[in-house]
């Protein structure tokens, strides 16, 4: 199932229901994360659907909205988030890094043109041949990224 980026523009921005909030926080309260007012408003967007997003289209989606929370609180908080297992951090290049909702075992497409990300069933991708891990080591787990253009010509 392909799940896009999302761009700036969300209808998760503005006054959140008081089920949203609540949803989110309980969400954060089981990952052992404090509830602030921001983690919690980060939290609503981000997990309202698979998606993925940017640190940046977060904080153009917040300041859609009522609250106000720094960049610095975005990246740290999305940081937060990924290391707690709530989101997959998704490193496309050293500037790009998308925030994965879905947690599952998946792959992704990379538009290069557009700078989304499309998921791929892991099933869809075969890795075969694949080399034992170094010595005292295993192999944690395989994110492909397969970059993609428009057709030429």
């Amino acid at each position: 199932m392909p799940i896009d980026s999302q761009p700036c523009s969300d209808d998760s921005a503005g006054p959140a229901p008081a089920a949203e909030r609540v949803r989110a926080a309980r969400i954060l309260d089981a990952a052992g994360i404090t509830p602030t007012p921001q983690r919690v408003e980060i939290a609503r967007i981000l997990l309202a659907r698979p998606q993925h997003l940017s640190a940046e289209q977060v904080l153009c989606i917040l300041k859609q909205g009522e609250l106000s929370v720094s960049k610095a609180t975005v990246y740290n908080t999305l940081g937060l988030f990924a290391k707690r297992g709530l989101v997959r951090e998704v490193i496309v290049d050293p500037s790009k890094v998308f925030y994965d909702s879905n947690c599952s075992e998946h792959h992704h497409f990379y538009d290069v043109e557009s700078c989304t990300l499309t998921d791929i069933d892991a099933g869809d991708v075969d890795i075969g041949g694949f080399p034992d891990a170094p010595e005292g080591k295993v192999v944690d787990r395989v994110d492909v990224i397969v970059r993609v253009r428009s057709r030429q010509g």
